[in-house]
């Protein structure tokens, strides 16, 4: 009796891409959409290759790859955005093709053409979250590429994505002049847009942490419940943080077990808390 080949498994970094309103654009011009795709695709789908990747699927306005490196992937979505935004320029706002795409790190199931599994099907909803013009990761690929990359990361906190069993904890990567330009801020503006980072304690617990306003340095230590995102959106905190950021540079972070840092960690004493601080 012949026995069923063994299903073989890897890691490996997925990126998913689809164009953003691909419908409504076929709908107004079926025969300029598809020729303007083509020609994109001509140019972005090569990329994939000169980044170690391997194309999986190309159905309609999608791309599905896999990489060997987490790394290369991200960069790979990066180039792909940059020469996207420079190829729109000069076309009319609603004829623009804009990709959305999501990475993810994770085990898939693989054959000789196919991949499958959980990895792939994380990375489908990431890019379905993700901005015309973004990228969404996964907390298993900011890990990974987060002190390689020179990048803006945003941290779009825990998303319960449709058929995925649990919250993933979701990033994006951020252009520095993302948007019309980078304006200009009245002098006596305050700037509460705050830039999320994370550093590593001595332990290895990663930690998060943010800077906004403007003035000498000003920390606010950490305690329990709490939230980087959040906390400045509350109707609690939000006054006594616009009031602080008027004349300090504000650093606030999420202690162990808390918010937007660790959550699972092996420690959690006094000892620990004040060398996080």
């Amino acid at each position: 009796m012949d026995q069923e080949p063994s299903m073989k498994r890897r890691l490996a970094a997925i990126l998913a891409a689809d164009i953003a309103g691909y419908s409504r654009l076929m709908g107004e011009d079926e025969a300029t959409t598809v020729r303007d795709l083509k020609e994109h695709q001509g140019v972005v789908l090569p990329l994939v290759g000169r980044y170690g990747g391997r194309i999986i699927d190309t159905a309609g306005d999608g791309i599905l790859a896999e990489f060997p490196s987490v790394i290369n992937a991200t960069e790979c979505a990066v180039e792909i955005q940059t020469v996207m935004a420079v190829r729109n320029e000069g076309v009319p706002e609603s004829r623009r093709m804009q990709f959305r795409i999501g990475i993810n790190l994770g085990d898939v199931i693989h054959d000789e053409t196919r991949i499958y599994g959980d990895g792939i099907n994380v990375a489908a909803r990431l890019e379905g979250i993700a901005e015309p013009g973004g990228i969404c990761i996964s907390r298993q690929v900011f890990d990974q590429v987060s002190r390689a990359l020179k990048a803006n990361f945003q941290a779009l906190c825990p998303r319960t994505l449709k058929n995925i069993a649990r919250p993933v904890d979701v990033f994006a990567i951020v252009s520095s002049d993302r948007g019309a330009g980078p304006g200009v801020t009245p002098p006596n503006a305050v700037d509460l847009k705050q830039e999320i980072r994370f550093c590593t304690a001595p332990d290895g617990v990663q930690l998060a942490y943010s800077m906004i306003g403007q003035g000498p340095p000003l920390m606010k230590t950490g305690n329990w419940m709490t939230h980087l995102e959040f906390d400045l959106e509350s109707p609690i905190w939000r006054h006594l943080y616009r009031e602080l950021a008027n004349d300090y540079t504000l650093i606030r972070y999420d202690t162990r077990g808390n918010g937007l840092s660790d959550r699972t960690v092996d420690e959690i004493s006094f000892d620990d808390l004040v060398s996080d601080l």
